[in-house]
């Protein structure tokens, strides 16, 4: 029988969080005052021990308040900085688990082996991908040497394994659990990958009427217009003696959805009162129809010592408009000494299966394992259940099971397998024996928290319902302390294709790094070898589109998806980005001033808007801003004039973002002419608006501000950027004028 760490992580029942908020012992529960509190005032010793009993009845959060007491005296114990690390890992503390667990590896990793592999997958159920695939590599560094049977001739096991304390968790020999960290860190990797192309889904928490500061869980779509699900009640902290179960009991509610505008609302919770199925001295969950509606199964779970449930799963028959009595479903499916749970029934071709997640040992392949028992239609009976098999279950935990017939796929939980988090969400084509593509479900289904109880509407779209202690779930302890039931609501695939272009042939740029940034300002990069592009994007996004490509500037896309709707049909936006070689200089149309002023007129914003925009698209170019004035007045007064223009074009572009070290404002009167002011002794006014203008020069092409890493090329990121070429140009001078004169500023000199 697994210990009672995994139990918290299976929403069968309780989390810790709930269990903890009752499970006071006798002599505590009345101490609301920790300065009144008498075993804070024992001796470490006897402190000591109330903190182990406590660990040992499963009373988590007590525990660390006093190991949190006994650190303050003795900060560098590895052993009880190590049971804290555990403490906070058993209620899904990830983030002060992980410190505790690398500060017990610093303190003594020989002692204490294991601490670098929880400590990367406490940083993995953070999200903190990187540096959770740095501490299994550290694990796996630390125990290279490990014989078949588990010994490390470098350090001893860990205590705590010895002492039956991590046996639970751990695979049963070091080597085993080098192959899980391999696992994890591939696990990790996926997760990196999935979080730059989410699924076309948004995640909604179910609310206040269904979720709680507990856990809620095994969720049940009555048609579209209600959910059945089980919870431990309402958000008010329980007072009740251990002894006292009657009222923490996990039981049936059901919710209609709210109507109006608010999509998928619940109102407040109703008590569900068919067939009396609610036990008020046994926790009940994982209520599901049978396909013709006539019967209902469910699961009801007996809480033994240190939190170990024992499950069995119940069925009753609707019969005379009524429901009949709950009984225990007959053909073994109920096998004694194992606990068998989370029940769903449906029709697998012409068959109909019961699958269910049983920890029984005889052909289980380790942990809980998903089954399945064919229902007999001569009798009803059930037939001698079946394990699901290797592509299915792994030596972790399979969990709650369920098929939708209409595409034939099984979905399940599992900490087998590669996963964002902890437990994840997979899909598998086939059944009930055979399954081929198993799959997961991708971000954001899956987060690096666990996900459990996958179910689909039973009718219209494809939406669904996910049991998750993802950031955002309510919660009573810790941000990810306790389950909540989320919304799947899937939205209309909307894509993305494009090419990038050279502008001088309209060739394929190859080895370009394409950057989509939305209204936000959050950025996706694409690594494109041969100039094509895709990706994935939501509704209600205006997203820019450009290249990255040493040695060339780019043009921008903009793909805006605002006012597509949910029920919108899937979409495809097709785009191209040209790059151009940089140029040494470029001019920019109708930026005017008053007369005798560097004030800028509003008919110059368009323009100088195009600049800032270029800029951003381009966040490797400086230049430099030059200014003209025609031959009219003193040479000296139009030096000025030009300076004080060039300046408040460099003001306009800073307080449009642009980093104000990328910018270099410089006037320079009538040098330069681009036109000649005068023709034949006469004036010339087309001359003169000409030379009244304004230039950018591109001065440098800094590879330092590439900061996007082109996996498409060889080496480092570092590496890579030395490899840039870089032209600055260190005169001061501008260049003669050009052949073709550039374009006037209608300014008045």
């Amino acid at each position: 029988m697994r210990k009672n760490w995994l139990f918290i992580i299976f929403v069968t029942l309780l989390v810790a969080a709930q269990y903890d908020s009752v499970a006071q012992t006798q002599n505590t529960r009345k101490y609301r005052n920790k300065a009144n509190d008498p075993v804070g005032k024992l001796s470490d010793a006897r402190k000591l021990k109330w903190a182990d009993d406590l660990f040992r009845q499963g009373s988590y959060f007590n525990a660390i308040d006093y190991y949190q007491q006994l650190k303050a005296n003795d900060e560098r114990n590895p052993t009880l900085t190590y049971q804290l690390a555990y403490c906070y890992r058993a209620t899904r503390d990830y983030v002060p688990s992980a410190h505790y667990y690398m500060e017990a590896y610093d303190l003594g990793k020989k002692v204490f082996p294991l601490s670098s592999f929880y400590a990367g997958q406490m940083l993995k159920q953070q999200g903190e991908y990187q540096l959770a695939i740095v501490w299994f590599n550290k694990f796996l560094e630390d125990n290279k040497k490990i014989s078949a049977a588990g010994g490390n001739k470098d350090a001893n096991i860990d205590p705590a394994i010895l002492n039956n304390v991590d046996r639970t968790q751990a695979p049963k020999t070091m080597k085993e659990l080098k192959k899980k960290a391999k696992v994890e860190i591939e696990g990790c990797q996926m997760a990196i990958q999935s979080i730059k192309n989410p699924e076309a889904v948004t995640m909604l928490n179910a609310g206040p009427n269904v979720n709680t500061v507990y856990t809620e869980l095994s969720p049940l779509p009555l048609g579209d217009t209600a959910l059945l699900f089980s919870t431990m009640g309402r958000n008010a902290i329980i007072e009740a003696n251990i002894y006292d179960k009657l009222h923490y009991k996990e039981h049936f509610l059901y919710s209609h959805k709210q109507p109006g505008p608010v999509v998928d609302s619940f109102q407040w919770p109703l008590p569900f009162y068919d067939g009396n199925f609610n036990d008020p001295n046994e926790h009940t969950a994982n209520g599901c129809f049978s396909p013709g509606g006539d019967r209902f199964y469910f699961s009801k779970c007996t809480e033994g010592d240190t939190m170990i449930f024992t499950c069995r799963i119940y069925v009753s028959k609707f019969a005379a408009e009524q429901w009949g009595p709950a009984e225990l479903v007959p053909g073994n499916v109920n096998e004694e000494g194992s606990s068998n749970t989370m029940p769903w029934i449906a029709k697998v071709g012409k068959k109909e299966v019961l699958f269910f997640s049983s920890n029984r040992k005889l052909q289980g392949r380790g942990g809980y394992d998903i089954w399945y028992s064919v229902v007999d239609p001569r009798n009803g009976s059930y037939r001698r259940p079946q394990n699901c098999g290797k592509k299915i279950n792994t030596t972790g935990d399979e969990i709650t099971p369920y098929y939708d017939s209409r595409v034939n796929k099984l979905y399940f939980a599992t900490n087998g397998l590669k996963s964002f988090g902890g437990f994840d969400i997979y899909a598998a084509d086939g059944g009930p024996s055979r399954y081929t593509a198993v799959s997961n479900l991708g971000y954001p289904i899956n987060t690096s928290a666990d996900e459990l109880y996958y179910v689909k509407d039973p009718v219209g779209k494809p939406d669904a319902y996910v049991v998750s202690n993802r950031i955002g779930s309510f919660a009573l302890k810790n941000p990810t302390c306790c389950n909540d039931i989320w919304r799947i609501q899937n939205e209309p695939k909307l894509t993305i294709i494009g090419k990038v272009l050279s502008k001088k042939n309209q060739e394929l740029m190859p080895q370009t790094v394409v950057k989509m940034t939305d209204q936000k300002g959050e950025m996706n990069t694409y690594n494109s070898e041969d100039g094509n592009f895709i990706f994935h994007i939501a509704r209600t996004h205006s997203y820019i589109l450009t290249g990255d490509k040493p040695g060339y500037t780019s043009t921008r896309s903009s793909v805006s998806t605002m006012e597509i709707k949910r029920s919108d049909p899937d979409d495809t936006v097709n785009v191209t980005i040209y790059l151009d070689s940089i140029k040494n200089s470029f001019s920019v149309h109708n930026i005017y001033y008053d007369y005798d002023k560097a004030t800028l007129r509003p008919e110059s914003v368009a323009s100088l808007d195009s600049v800032i925009h270029f800029l951003v698209d381009n966040p490797s170019i400086t230049v430099e801003i030059y200014s003209y004035t025609d031959s009219k007045g003193k040479d000296e007064y139009n030096l000025a004039l030009s300076q004080r223009r060039a300046q408040s074009v460099l003001d306009y572009l800073e307080k449009g973002g642009i980093d104000r070290n990328r910018l270099t404002a410089k006037g320079f009167g009538a040098k330069n002419a681009a036109a000649p002011n005068a023709l034949d002794g006469k004036d010339n006014p087309e001359g003169r608006q000409l030379n009244r203008r304004t230039e950018f020069r591109i001065i440098t092409d800094v590879p330092t501000r590439r900061v996007l890493y082109n996996s498409a090329l060889k080496g480092t990121m570092d590496e890579q950027q030395k490899n840039l070429s870089v032209n600055p140009e260190d005169d001061d001078e501008p260049a003669a004028p050009g052949k073709k004169p550039a374009k006037a500023d209608n300014n008045d000199d």
